[in-house]
């Protein structure tokens, strides 16, 4: 027995090597900008760190960068000390620029998966993601909530307006599919939403950023506070202060210069205020610090708690379907009777927050491969300095010609709004204002690791809960256990009696005949949240897939991402956790089963145990 067991792991193992080196291997290829632009000291690529000149914002010496290159493509962390120059102000490291030259035992290569080359200089798409970002700094501190049809404000309506009247086709013409109302057209219901199916249903933001569990100290699902074993995680963040960054020439190149300027006392004040939350700055501040793969655990562990209904396909496996359907048998001649075994280790609780958290550093390793190796793209805060000092930087390298005045004249109206906002600060520039001190992390750009993590994490997610479950209000009979009097026989003790009782209950479930929809949003402080109930459903699939979209995005709300950086990245996380599950499935070798994966196109990925 034992040898034939030795000899059926050692097939598992072969059949998932097997099956990793049968994936197609792509071609990693970037837009050109890189070598396009290398006589103007490397315009067009990411060069934190490295010593920048105040006058164009570019590196001082080329060389330096051809340094850097040469550090990245022999992949050795040594290099980057020893072998590359960089500016006297450098305190900060670069993040990883080795990561994507490791193997992996589990799941596709990190070089197995890839990304289309970026938006280049000169495209429409690259104007528009520009202005994006601008305008997504612009509204910063308005309401979440306003971004819903019949909502908005001033500033909200004003961004919309600008976007809409540049010359670019956000349906997918042009570049990247967004979201858009039937005319093609952004709207309060579709801005800044995202690409993937259902995300413009309801509120801007997930519920799973807001809501927690029913706890058994009494707090209930619109309290926020998730159960996380024997603790809780309480859904409110600090509030920043309503203050945006690098937008002062000499501090925009410090950072440049790779300088730690982060000062938690001024980003926060002395004692910050914790909420809900509210606007695009509170979203900032989540994916600031946040553990990569939290808000998906969260996620998670939300959807564990209410006992949330799994893929139907594997009911039986995961535990969740706990007495077969009447009318059906079982292998063993069995019917109607309630399921004596469930899934813990297996396809249970356990097994899906493990690999929630598990494919997090995966997903790491193949974006960081495009990061470094592949694409080196500049951030935002780089281009928007190219926008600010573009006859400066042409004057200097003829090269260019007149691709950053034209990128300028693009958006013209957005940069005009974001100067006015920078002068009312003390400072008439073009710099990006940023959320964060520091402004973007020290890595590359294209693609985003939070926009890679969510792709995988919430892929993980989608297979295994069912997806076409609804938020829904839902009536339920409990036993109330209230004490009768007490009779004064020496022989009668306090005599106890069950009445039963209706309450309502708030989860994600299969819908049933009497279910009301419902959806929670903060209160104009932030300090709590409030129902709604009646409307539309609110699906599963559509709150993960926001879920996902909020948190990639939310960087670049924060001013340090593009929306390709999102939706690309998003795709690259989304085939990583389909290459592990299909490993995994190779190696359960008796119950069959299927997971359903709806995908962030719209398609459904089956993956199963035959």
């Amino acid at each position: 027995m034992s040898e034939s067991r030795r000899q059926s792991s050692l097939s598992a193992r072969v059949s998932a090597a097997e099956l990793a080196f049968e994936r197609e291997h792509p071609t990693h290829q970037a837009n050109g900008d890189e070598q396009r632009y290398a006589s103007a000291h490397y315009a067009m690529s990411f060069t934190k760190g490295l010593a920048h000149r105040a006058e164009t914002g570019l590196i001082e010496n080329a060389e330096d960068f051809r340094a850097f290159r040469n550090a990245i493509d022999e992949g050795f962390v040594d290099a980057f000390t020893w072998s590359v120059p960089v500016s006297p102000e450098k305190v900060r490291q670069w993040e990883a620029p080795t990561a994507g030259v490791v193997h992996d035992l589990e799941g596709p290569d990190a070089q197995a998966v890839t990304m289309p080359p970026a938006p280049a200089l000169g495209s429409k798409e690259l104007a528009y993601e520009m202005a994006e970002v601008y305008e997504l700094a612009l509204v910063r501190d308005e309401p979440l909530i306003a971004l819903v049809a019949g909502g908005g404000t001033a500033k909200i309506n004003a961004t919309i307006t600008r976007l809409n009247n540049i010359d670019y086709d956000v349906t997918g013409r042009d570049g990247r599919p967004r979201k858009s109302d039937p005319s093609g057209k952004l709207d309060l219901q579709t801005v800044f939403r995202g690409s993937s199916p259902k995300v413009e249903e309801g509120p801007f933001l997930t519920q799973f950023l807001w809501i927690g569990n029913d706890l058994p100290s009494g707090e209930s699902v619109g309290d926020g506070y998730i159960g996380y074993g024997a603790l809780k995680v309480d859904q409110r963040v600090s509030v920043a202060q309503q203050q945006n960054y690098m937008i002062d020439p000499k501090k925009w190149l410090q950072v440049q210069n790779g300088a730690d300027v982060r000062d938690n006392a001024i980003l926060f004040g002395e004692k910050p205020n914790r909420r809900f939350i509210s606007t695009p700055r509170d979203l900032a501040t989540y994916v600031h610090d946040d553990a990569l793969y939290e808000s998906y655990l969260n996620a998670c562990l939300i959807l564990l708690g209410m006992n949330a209904p799994t893929d139907p396909a594997f009911d039986k496996l995961s535990g969740s379907g706990r007495s077969f359907l009447n009318g059906t048998t079982n292998a063993y001649g069995n019917a109607g009777r309630a399921r004596q075994a469930g899934g813990f280790a297996l396809y249970g609780g356990p097994h899906i927050l493990t690999l929630v958290t598990e494919v997090a550093t995966r997903a790491l390793k193949a974006v960081r491969y495009q990061k470094f190796n592949t694409h080196c793209r500049l951030r935002p805060e780089a281009l928007a300095a190219r926008i600010e000092k573009r006859e400066q930087i042409q004057n200097a390298f003829p090269v260019l010609g007149s691709r950053f005045s034209d990128l300028a004249a693009a958006i013209k109206p957005t940069v005009t709004a974001v100067m006015q906002t920078n002068s009312a600060a003390g400072f008439n520039t073009a710099f990006l204002p940023m959320a964060f001190q520091e402004g973007s992390p020290m890595h590359p750009s294209y693609g985003a690791g939070h926009a890679a993590v969510a792709g995988a994490c919430v892929t993980m997610l989608k297979a295994f809960f069912d997806t076409d479950a609804v938020f829904v209000r839902r009536e339920v009979k409990s036993a109330d256990h209230t004490s009768c009097r007490h009779e004064s026989s020496h022989h009668n003790k306090d005599k106890v009696k069950a009445n039963e009782v209706k309450t309502t209950k708030d989860v994600f479930a299969r819908y049933q005949e009497g279910d009301v929809a419902v959806h929670y949003t903060p209160n104009a402080a932030g300090s709590a949240l409030q129902a709604s109930v009646g409307g539309a459903f609110l699906t599963l699939e559509g709150e993960l897939n926001k879920l996902a979209a909020n948190i990639a995005i939310a960087r670049n709300m924060a001013g340090v991402h593009y929306f390709s950086d999102y939706y690309d990245s998003l795709r690259l996380g989304e085939r990583v956790a389909i290459g592990v599950l299909q490993e995994q499935a190779l190696c359960y070798p008796t119950d069959p089963f299927i997971l359903s994966v709806p995908t962030f196109d719209g398609g459904v990925e089956r993956i199963g145990a035959r």
